[in-house]
């Protein structure tokens, strides 16, 4: 699964589409937003937990990857709701010269 990013502050993803729904266990993240400092570099970027479960196609669709994301750290809490962690990620340029 392909997850593009289109807006992402303080290493929070808030607006996000998908790509390639294909492969929901193993989610993938391409970043096509404009970042300032402070925006992707203090750690992994996160994904809400409901935003990768919607845009993966429903609960019954990922129910059995919750558990091997959560095995592998990929599931974290940040301020009381579940996010789904991306320590890598791919940049996507804005502008093609």
């Amino acid at each position: 699964m392909i997850i593009r990013a289109v807006s992402v502050f303080e290493g929070i993803v808030y607006h996000s589409y998908v790509i390639d729904r294909s492969t929901p266990c193993r989610p993938r993240l391409e970043v096509e937003a404009l970042v300032r400092e402070g925006d992707v570099d203090s750690g992994p970027l996160l994904v809400s937990l409901a935003e990768y479960v919607a845009l993966a196609g429903g609960p019954e669709v990922v129910a059995a990857c919750i558990a091997h994301l959560r095995e592998k750290g990929r599931i974290v809490d940040h301020m009381g709701a579940p996010y789904l962690a991306f320590p890598t990620w791919t940049p996507i340029e804005l502008e093609r010269r």
